[in-house]
């Protein structure tokens, strides 16, 4: 089981089109629990139970676009 990870990954968003774009591949994947676009930083935080790397190249698929990992960060399941 995937343990419960924030990442965030730079793509290139360079209009409305391509947020909604990135916003519809996220909200269909399950394993996401929230996220965050930053349009201007060309910015996707993402939070939730999954691999990050599986995540990141699913995205890359589906936007056809090069995605670059820029942080990730791991919680323990601390009260779990």
């Amino acid at each position: 089981m995937a343990r419960q990870v924030c990442m965030v990954m730079r793509i290139n968003l360079d209009c409305n089109s391509c947020c909604r774009k990135v916003r519809r591949v996220l909200l269909k994947m399950k394993e996401i629990e929230t996220h965050l676009i930053e349009k201007q930083e060309c910015m996707v935080s993402i939070c939730g139970r999954f691999i990050p790397a599986d995540v990141a190249i699913k995205i890359r698929k589906k936007m056809k676009r090069r995605v670059e990992i820029l942080e990730i960060q791991e919680f323990s399941n601390v009260g779990v």
